[in-house]
């Protein structure tokens, strides 16, 4: 079925960004797995070709879109080189510099933004907390008042771009006596702060490419510049921003199915057993055709999703079905793709393991699943 949603511009963007990933990501795909880290003269490439500052103002050094669909291409493209540079890629394009252009002040715009839209800095957001998860509002980070500034206490795990970042927004509670979710503000800390360290890359099951790590944080003195946004309002501005870092979620999910579901077909048409292609026999036929109609179906549902969230429509509750359901449909899909490649499957030198091995956190973080049907059960009035 043809797609819809995208416009000459769009495909002349998707064309650049082919050729970056052509270029730059494929080619140093096994360096960056190796040494589970993406480096600094890859970022500062994407930053010249214009993929890391979309909805950055001109004025800072950015695009200045104002069009989701720009960001949901570069996904898609990215998809294609592997799952753990998607994922470093979407935290400092997608996720966190809109936080910083919405409610950064104009000093900290200009100190922040250029650098990010660059590829100079790179910026991860500490949420999650060991003992947390996905319940944001019962986080433990302190920020306490000291003067005009605060002291930072606390520690955050699972961070994304952590190992390599610049800058991180970190939640922490500055009202204790609030209720848990209104005494949280979000602070940009810069790495070499006093106080502030990085633990080891994490050992993950997958994603290797991401470097992956804890924050911790012992008295970190930072004044008032580095608060973002209005005191005790970090919180409503995470549940405002989390539907863009779900439907980012989304498109990853399905097109890093896509790509392996589409390898697998071409396998399926070459690999013989008993004398024909293993595609052509009927239970791996259905299943195939089972495999491309799931991604197909899951795919125009975020197509509307990235189309309503371009336009400013797109709800929280339609965010929350679009992560669970690709994560899902990409677990079924990226499983099968496994089996059909038999033993070769299961070896990491093919793409295919690499991609089931990545997939399996797309159900836990950005809010594990059960917590999306949670909230879409709560709309539902349950």
């Amino acid at each position: 079925m043809p797609r819809h949603i995208y416009e000459q511009d769009h495909e002349d963007f998707r064309a650049s960004v082919k050729e970056f990933v052509d270029r730059v990501l494929l080619p140093r795909s096994e360096e960056m797995r190796a040494n589970h880290e993406i480096p600094r003269e890859v970022w500062r490439e994407a930053g010249k070709q214009g993929l890391l500052g979309l909805c950055i103002p001109e004025e800072y050094g950015g695009a200045g879109i104002n069009d989701y669909r720009f960001n949901a291409v570069l996904t898609e493209e990215v998809a294609r080189a592997a799952a753990g540079i998607n994922s470093s890629f979407g935290i400092d394009a997608d996720i966190c510099p809109p936080y910083l252009v919405a409610m950064g002040t104009e000093e900290q715009k200009q100190r922040w933004l250029p650098g990010i839209a660059s590829g100079e800095a790179i910026i991860g957001i500490g949420m999650t907390e060991p003992s947390g998860g996905s319940d944001l509002a019962a986080l433990k980070t302190t920020a306490v008042r000291d003067g005009d500034g605060w002291v930072i206490n606390g520690s955050k795990t699972f961070i994304t771009n952590g190992f390599d970042s610049d800058l991180v927004i970190v939640a922490a509670r500055t009202d204790p006596e609030a209720k848990p979710a209104r005494g949280i503000s979000l602070f940009v800390l810069e790495a070499g702060m006093p106080g502030f360290t990085k633990g080891a890359k994490l050992d993950k099951v997958g994603q290797d490419e991401s470097g992956t790590c804890e924050l911790f944080f012992s008295d970190v003195r930072v004044g008032p510049e580095h608060l973002l946004g209005p005191l005790n309002g970090g919180f409503i501005a995470m549940m405002k921003h989390l539907a863009q870092e779900r439907i980012g979620c989304a498109v990853a999910n399905i097109h890093n199915a896509g790509w392996i579901l589409q390898e697998t077909i071409e396998y399926s048409k070459e690999r013989k057993a008993f004398g024909q292609a293993i595609g052509s026999m009927q239970h791996n036929k259905f299943k195939i055709a089972e495999l491309q109609t799931k991604f197909d179906v899951t795919q125009a549902y975020i197509d509307e999703c990235v189309l309503a969230h371009s336009q400013g429509k797109l709800s929280a509750t339609d965010a929350a079905k679009a992560k669970w359901w690709s994560s899902d449909i990409q677990g079924q899909i990226l499983d099968d793709c496994v089996q059909l490649h038999g033993g070769y499957g299961y070896m990491n030198e093919y793409a295919v393991a690499r991609a089931w091995r990545d997939a399996r956190v797309t159900r836990i973080w950005a809010g594990s699943n059960e917590i999306m049907k949670e909230l879409i059960g709560r709309e539902l009035g349950l």
